[in-house]
């Protein structure tokens, strides 16, 4: 990837939050040519700014609803990670036009400046609440996908290429479910699960920051990249942290107490990243699954081949309740290994911030 990259002006928007601040450090290692970072979270984009100082990489304090500014932010740029977006479940049920404006309006956006600057290529990072959403925030997702994709029908000769990646929970991230666990366990617990039957995919966000850029590389205009991902049981996951973490917090496992506190509205028991209807435009590579748009007329001109193809048709949708979810030594092992329990070890206080969903 290092060849793709290299030499390249990138934006990337949303790029304080968590992975958005993990692609930047990725892309860096890879020597763009400059890297154009926009948040509009004014602290969290001042220490990314301190952090990359000096590296040809300039930090705006911007919105994505505002197209003027994505419009001056575009100009001679190779590329565009858009990954802004309201993505709290519940706060997206109470401002569902804010959500609106940023996750739909703010794609629309992002394409129009895309299109009018002549940038090469444009990911949009989605979501797995975008498959059969059942809240705002997650049709505002599969709206941002079919409007990534639309961009492509009047693409002439080697206009900008619009693609999506769609990828689950970023297990360690603000939103995700360990933060919660973790603070729960040094205060003694207990620690709520919403339903112990739940099953999830994970990754952590050096993974998903990676398979974005290589989804990147490997598209073609108006596909949706679904990365593969393990399965666990939340109640594996909350078993495991007690196991480990409670001695490092000076408590014995057997004293931290589950309470099993019932899903909340709109929560499914699993987790989908393809539906059945996208299953029979679908292909299979070795790290990832690419979803072909369905009106493949308008697409036409496009060609869908890729390296590394595993299968060029699928049997099943990707849905969590139909995988085989790991074991809590190999979840374990996972854990460590991708250093998702060094920060709470270290006593990091973000850890102990409350998380959104169920994990």
């Amino acid at each position: 990837m290092k060849e793709f990259y290299a030499g390249k002006k990138i934006l990337v928007t949303g790029a304080a939050g968590t992975v958005g601040s993990e692609i930047v450090s990725q892309l860096y290692a890879f020597g763009p040519s400059e890297l154009r970072l926009m948040d509009n979270n004014e602290s969290a984009l001042f220490f990314l700014m301190e952090r990359f100082k000096g590296r040809n990489t300039f930090c705006f304090l911007g919105d994505v609803r505002d197209p003027g500014k994505l419009k001056k932010l575009s100009e001679g740029l190779d590329m565009i990670i858009h990954c802004a977006a309201f993505k709290h479940v519940i706060l997206s049920e109470y401002n569902p036009f804010d959500v609106a404006q940023t996750n739909i309006f703010g794609v629309e956006n992002i394409i129009r400046s895309a299109k009018a600057a002549g940038v090469s290529r444009v990911l949009f990072t989605s979501s797995d609440k975008a498959v059969n959403p059942t809240n705002v925030m997650g049709t505002s997702k599969l709206m941002g996908e079919r409007l990534i994709t639309a961009a492509n029908a009047l693409k002439n000769g080697n206009g900008t290429i619009f693609s999506s990646s769609r990828f689950g929970n970023v297990i360690g991230s603000r939103g995700s479910v360990v933060p919660l666990f973790i603070s729960q366990i040094r205060k003694g617990g207990p620690v709520t699960l919403t339903d112990k039957r739940m099953t999830r995919f994970i990754m952590s966000i050096s993974e998903s920051a990676s398979l974005v850029l290589k989804a990147l590389t490997l598209a073609r205009g108006g596909e949706v990249f679904v990365t593969k991902m393990p399965v666990a049981r939340i109640s594996d996951l909350a078993e495991v942290l007690i196991e480990t973490m409670a001695p490092v917090f000076g408590r014995k496992p057997s004293d931290i107490m589950t309470v099993e506190i019932g899903a909340k509205p709109g929560e499914k028991l699993y987790e989908e990243l393809m539906s059945d209807e996208e299953v029979s435009r679908s292909m299979e590579l070795e790290d990832m699954f690419v979803i072909t748009p369905a009106f493949k007329s308008i697409y036409q001109s496009i060609d869908y081949s890729y390296s590394g193809v595993v299968s060029t048709s699928l049997e099943k949708s990707y849905v969590s309740a139909r995988e085989t979810p790991i074991g809590k030594g190999e979840l374990r092992e996972y854990l460590l290994k991708n250093g998702l329990l060094e920060s709470a070890w270290a006593g990091r206080k973000s850890m102990a911030e409350p998380a959104e969903g169920v994990a």
